[in-house]
């Protein structure tokens, strides 16, 4: 009778876990990012809530919560490749804005995660990518290099022939290739014309470069493929800022990307108010 209470009580903890999970990850695909982080105390100890807690931290801005959070599912689960990602990600984003003595630190712990991450499958793309600009982006003494680069870039490439068409744009222009880059990043938008992200990139790179009349022909075109879409508005005002043209026309479009409907998918929405203030001068 005892054995058979427990096994009552466990199977009932298994069904509220079970419960608080799928909600967490409806308010999560719902952006309510902070109301994924007060569903943790519920659940403090299951990884996949933590995982959850760490993404929301990460898109509200909070890297160092983010990074504790995922930390503690790693140790709870260390055999799960998106745990270790995410980690990587939230390293990442604390190395760039930390002090010269704690940033160098925090890289070589990016690249271990994105390392484990990719160890851990193979065949987790996003993980790959992620390593691929940390090899690429990163000195030697960190761990980066154009070699370990161009390796990540072949695995990429064997799983995803549009994604090598952009790995490959990236290494082109970062050795100074700008016409192979361009040619890339021309067949990656041919190869996958419905996928708004290849158009974007098409459209960023034309910018940077100087062929504004067609950087702005591509916009346009991304409009038409996906109206109103909220990445358009997001990475559009990002160029215009970047290239500093434009600005009031960035505003109007960071404005009516913080009324959009967003998912996890689209650049968070802090990331666009720091824009915001930005070119507000605020």
């Amino acid at each position: 009778m005892r054995f058979g209470l427990a096994c009552f009580v466990v199977g009932g903890v298994s069904a509220l876990l079970g419960a608080d999970l799928t909600r967490a990850r409806e308010l999560y695909q719902r952006t309510e990012y902070r109301q994924v982080l007060s569903m943790l105390q519920q659940s403090p100890q299951d990884p996949e809530m933590l995982l959850l807690a760490g993404k929301s931290a990460f898109m509200l801005g909070d890297f160092k919560k983010s990074t504790d959070l995922l930390e503690r599912a790693t140790t709870i689960d260390s055999g799960r490749s998106e745990y270790f990602h995410w980690l990587g990600k939230a390293l990442g984003r604390r190395a760039e804005t930390a002090s010269f003595l704690t940033a160098p630190k925090l890289a070589v712990e990016c690249r271990k995660a994105f390392e484990r991450a990719v160890e851990l499958n193979p065949s987790n793309v996003e993980a790959l990518n992620d390593l691929f600009e940390y090899y690429l982006e990163a000195p030697g003494f960190l761990g980066g290099g154009l070699d370990k680069a161009s390796e990540a870039a072949a695995r990429i490439g064997k799983l995803d022939p549009v994604e090598q068409h952009y790995v490959s744009a990236r290494l082109a222009e970062k050795r100074k290739d700008f016409n192979s880059a361009e040619q890339h990043l021309r067949r990656a938008s041919e190869l996958a014309p419905q996928q708004i992200g290849r158009i974007v990139d098409l459209a960023k790179f034309l910018s940077k470069h100087g062929q504004i009349a067609e950087s702005e022909a591509v916009f346009a075109k991304a409009d038409k493929v996906a109206p109103n879409n909220p990445k358009v508005m997001f990475e559009r005002a990002q160029t215009y800022i970047e290239g500093k043209r434009n600005l009031d026309k960035a505003k109007q479009l960071l404005q009516q990307y913080l009324k959009a409907n967003v998912t996890p998918d689209d650049p968070p929405k802090t990331e666009a108010e720091k824009m915001l203030r930005q070119v507000s001068g605020a």
